[in-house]
């Protein structure tokens, strides 16, 4: 049984299920599951939880992702990717000035809100919005508020006089939920012109990133060498961005129970959790008690296994 989390550099056409599917039969355990869904055609890191590392998945979901694409100005697609049908052509008479895509790009940085796409799997009433789109069915999409760090043009802009298109390759940092590809198709109403995402892949997320990814090749690779442990990220690693506190082993003994905590019993506080160690070993998070303001209450306990 292995307990932690693995980031797995997701290959184009391999859906996020696939993965876990694949992983699952690489380290012989049902408990597995991933932090975030990454589109099939999108390559990039795909963080893994296994074992007692699944109790953190919420807490990855929230963390920051950094992506890199491209962006194609006078064409739209119905999936907002390049994957999708086209819906909407606009010719460009005369390149668009970088300065101005700079501009644009960077109103985004901060709070937005973004419309979700029709293709997601976000839900209405209790279906996925891309069951709608596959039905013909005309439904409202919902819009949230999303963050993102920023937004950013990598490289001069390419304009094709022969198709009138214009692309660029971006970079952006963001929170939880964000649409990328929505943030392109919004850039592109913004400089008055239809658009899509043309490429996407994710180069790290709740922390990790490319280099410290495994494929599915290498640890399959690894696991006729036995050594599939080198490649498992363990717990007490997946939460170092996370205050910490050591605990004696008198206050160990309160945590394992579960305990409801005095927040003068700690000096320092959740920010918005806590990390409880106990000789380098991660026993529990610990939030601020919802009602009991004064209090710590357990969020995540990762008991000692037997054997």
């Amino acid at each position: 049984m292995y307990n932690g989390l693995i980031a797995i550099w997701k290959e184009s056409g391999m859906t996020s299920h696939d993965v876990v599917f694949q992983l699952r039969k690489i380290f012989a355990m049902k408990k597995i599951g991933h932090t975030g869904t990454l589109d099939p055609d999108v390559e990039g890191v795909l963080l893994v939880c296994l074992g007692q590392g699944t109790k953190l998945v919420d807490y990855l979901m929230d963390g920051r992702k950094l992506y890199q694409g491209e962006v194609t100005l006078g064409i739209a697609t119905d999936t907002q990717d390049a994957s999708g049908q086209v819906i909407d052509q606009k010719p460009i008479q005369v390149a668009i000035g970088d300065s101005l895509i700079d501009r644009v790009l960077s109103g985004f940085n901060g709070w937005i809100d973004q419309e979700a796409p029709l293709y997601s799997a976000v839900k209405v009433n209790g279906k996925k919005l891309y069951e709608y789109a596959r039905a013909g069915i005309e439904v409202d999409p919902p819009i949230r508020s999303v963050w993102v760090d920023y937004f950013k043009r990598t490289g001069p802009s390419i304009y094709n006089p022969n198709q009138r298109t214009q692309c660029f390759n971006f970079e952006v940092s963001c929170g939880k939920g964000t649409y990328v590809r929505t943030l392109a198709v919004d850039a592109g109403k913004k400089l008055a012109y239809p658009a899509h995402m043309s490429k996407l892949e994710r180069l790290a997320t709740g922390g990790f990133n490319k280099d410290q990814s495994w494929s599915l090749d290498q640890l399959r690779v690894l696991k006729e060498e036995g050594r599939l442990d080198q490649a498992v990220i363990p717990l007490e690693v997946a939460v170092a961005n996370l205050p910490r506190y050591d605990l004696s082993s008198e206050q160990a003994q309160k945590v394992q129970n579960g305990v409801l905590l005095e927040k003068d019993y700690f000096d320092i506080l959740p920010d918005p959790y806590l990390a409880l160690f106990e000789e380098d070993r991660l026993l529990a998070i610990y939030q601020v008690h919802p009602k009991k303001t004064d209090y710590l209450k357990p969020y995540k306990m990762f008991p000692k296994e037997e054997g």
